[in-house]
């Protein structure tokens, strides 16, 4: 948003998309695991849930965190386009988390604990190259 948007703000806010983006995720994982609960329906799920995750946090992000007001489909495939790039990294870090625990305790407790903590250590990285090379022409804030 602007420039005056507080660290408080910015922390809470993001981290409220943060959470809706994981709860859509898990609630698309469901879904899927539901028609299918073999290996093949759980690698179906992990990459549904994370293409509804990433859709969702973009919106938010894009106009709520870093106010760009770009409008297009060339600014928003650009954007996109690289906003997922971004999050390959990210993505890796929450699929290794959640597929490890997982694979330890094969339970859907401990699946969605291990998808909750690799999405917030993901999270906390992507802001941080969302701002350096998604969002560098929007008011992107930087908290002191």
């Amino acid at each position: 948003m602007s420039a005056g948007l507080s660290r408080t703000t910015l922390v809470l806010r993001y981290a409220g998309f943060a959470v809706l983006a994981t709860l859509a995720n898990l609630a698309v994982q469901r879904a899927v695991l539901a028609l299918d609960a073999g290996p093949r329906g759980f690698m179906a799920a992990v990459f549904c849930g994370t293409l509804a995750g990433l859709v969702l946090k973009y919106l938010l992000d894009k106009r709520w965190i870093f106010d760009d007001r770009s409008r297009g489909a060339a600014a928003h495939g650009r954007r996109f386009s690289l906003y997922t790039a971004m999050g390959i990294v990210t993505t890796a870090i929450f699929w290794a988390s959640e597929t490890a625990f997982w694979l330890v305790w094969q339970t859907d407790a401990m699946r969605e604990l291990g998808a909750v903590l690799g999405l917030t250590v993901g999270y906390v990285v992507k802001y941080r190259l969302d701002r350096r090379f998604v969002f560098t022409g929007s008011a992107s804030p930087r908290p002191a």
